[in-house]
């Protein structure tokens, strides 16, 4: 996927500022790119001379002026086809794996001490995901679908950190039994 066509999406749901959009793909999880300006105004610019968006300049009071984008119809028709081609399937790339598979290297002590130090993590970052489902930080738009989809991708989420946790229990208790 990239990043064109998640300024899309967000754009379907209503017009955004340059500003806006860095903020919604830097607060979410579900947008793996860094938000940089660079990488966001640029996909506008070239969204914008493909056709699939346009742009109103918005005066501000003491502030610069400002381009509020909007999605075309021809790049609403371009996320349709998008949204409708087979998506390409998660790619799982975990530091812990690695570890995890050389784990007997370890003495037990180290072994605990680093599953300790990786639950930790894991439960940190889970409490965020549901702070961030909490707080509601993508933009969902008027139509009620909307909101349960938001939903739906934050559980899809959270259920990640807690099968996580979980696996880390399992894999204590397999470590635990060959000490």
């Amino acid at each position: 996927m990239t990043i064109q066509y998640a300024i899309l999406g967000l754009l379907s749901r209503g017009p955004l500022s340059g500003y806006d959009l860095k903020k919604l793909i830097s607060d979410s999880s579900v947008f793996y790119w860094s938000g940089n300006n660079n990488q966001i105004y640029r996909t506008l610019v070239q969204l914008d001379q493909d056709g699939w968006v346009q742009y109103t300049v918005e005066l501000q009071a003491s502030l610069p002026a400002k381009k509020v984008y909007s999605i075309t119809e021809r790049g609403l028709a371009e996320l349709k086809s998008w949204l409708g081609s087979s998506p390409e399937l998660p790619e799982l790339r975990s530091d812990f794996l690695i570890r995890a598979a050389w784990l007997d290297l370890l003495d037990p002590t180290e072994r605990m001490a680093l599953l300790d130090r990786y639950a930790e993590d894991v439960r940190l970052q889970l409490l965020m995901e549901k702070e961030k489902n909490r707080r509601a930080s993508l933009k969902v738009g008027d139509h009620p679908l909307n909101a349960r989809l938001a939903g739906m991708v934050a559980e899809n989420l959270i259920s990640f950190y807690e099968n996580e946790l979980a696996w880390l229990q399992k894999l204590r208790a397999v470590l635990m039994e060959n000490e």
